[in-house]
């Protein structure tokens, strides 16, 4: 088995032939405070690095490796009974039982022939609190990139694909894919919010705030969307940080309180052109937007978020994607709004 970490917040083993080393935990207790250290560095400076890799054709694809366990050689996987989607079975990985998910077929492409698996690779991920592997053809390496270099899809490309941002090097394009709109479609999340607290006096005192969300992904948009509006509360979105800073921006020019327009902001992490922590950023840098309740909401997950959020300034964190846990941390902000 072939296999590396991105990622020294887990337990990782390697295998070179009958060669094998496990971390100390001295080693593993240095490495994730070496992460932490580098990523609340990064926070707030708009930056990034992309694990690039290949699927079934010519095209190079990016993934964010904040998001990513460890890469390996994928193993013999266990199947699973009367399975025709682009879930191939079962991973058995450390201990953990990781459902597989060939990539290429999730987003239309040509499957990978069951024979070539072993010669393929698994990126071991976690989305929306979902430990899952990606299996891919090839990885290639680890592209330094700053946010403001990821545009935004070209405008002709038909609105239901899974092609989330993109990024111009070496004069090609890599193509970051929306993880979230595969995942949604593969296995549906429900948006209905179940806390016995949302009454119907709740929802009429509810329907006097409002909301901005922002998320570069479509189906992480209309998912906090509806959960919102399970509340009765008024909502209103953003593509990225910039496009809500602009917003928010323009909003202050005319001398509106953006706390009277708004009850909170719930902003993504990971988007094109500004990041979340770079919005929360710009947001506490500007005197009139300095009072806006800032949530990051991100399937970004790991002890590091908590000392990012509190370098950039953000009010609070929590992960994707939860409504109950979503509508109760705007449930407290109400209660905390009328004391």
């Amino acid at each position: 088995m072939f296999c590396f970490t991105l990622n020294p917040e887990v337990r990782i083993a390697t295998e070179d032939g009958n060669v094998q080393v496990t971390l100390s935990t001295e080693s593993i207790m240095s490495g994730i405070n070496s992460t932490v250290n580098q990523r609340t560095n990064m926070a707030g400076q708009n930056r990034l690095e992309l694990l690039l890799f290949g699927l079934n054709d010519d095209q190079e694809y990016g993934i964010n490796v904040f998001k990513v366990r460890e890469v390996l050689t994928c193993p013999e996987l266990t199947g699973i009974p009367k399975q025709t989607t682009a879930l191939k079975g079962l991973a058995h990985i450390r201990g953990e039982t990781i459902p597989v998910i060939d990539l290429s077929q999730a987003i239309g492409g040509e499957p990978v022939p069951a024979a070539d698996r072993l010669g393929c690779f698994l990126i071991v991920s976690e989305y929306n609190r979902r430990v899952l592997a990606f299996l891919v053809r090839n990885v290639d390496r680890i592209l330094p990139a700053k946010w403001d270099q990821v545009s935004p899809p070209p405008i002709e490309t038909n609105e239901k694909n899974y092609l989330t941002a993109v990024v111009q090097h070496d004069g090609g394009l890599i193509e970051i894919l929306d993880v979230e709109q595969v995942l949604a479609d593969l296995i549906p999340v429900s948006t209905d919010v179940k806390t016995t607290v949302v009454t119907e006096s709740f929802k009429k005192n509810a329907a006097q705030y409002h909301i901005l969300v922002v998320d570069d992904s479509s189906v992480a948009r209309t998912q906090v969307k509806k959960a919102l509006e399970n509340l009765n509360i008024k909502v209103t979105t953003a593509n990225d940080g910039k496009a809500a800073l602009d917003m928010l921006t323009q909003m202050a020019d005319k001398d509106q309180r953006m706390t009277e327009m708004f009850l909170m902001v719930i902003s993504d992490i990971e988007m094109p052109q500004m990041d979340g922590y770079t919005l929360v950023k710009k947001i506490r840098e500007d005197i009139r937007l300095k009072p806006l309740y800032v949530m990051l909401h991100s399937s970004l997950s790991g002890r590091f978020n908590l000392a990012m959020v509190k370098r950039v300034g953000a009010d609070a964190f929590i992960g994707k994607f939860n409504p109950d846990e979503l509508a109760e941390a705007v449930i407290q902000r109400i209660e905390s709004v009328e004391g």
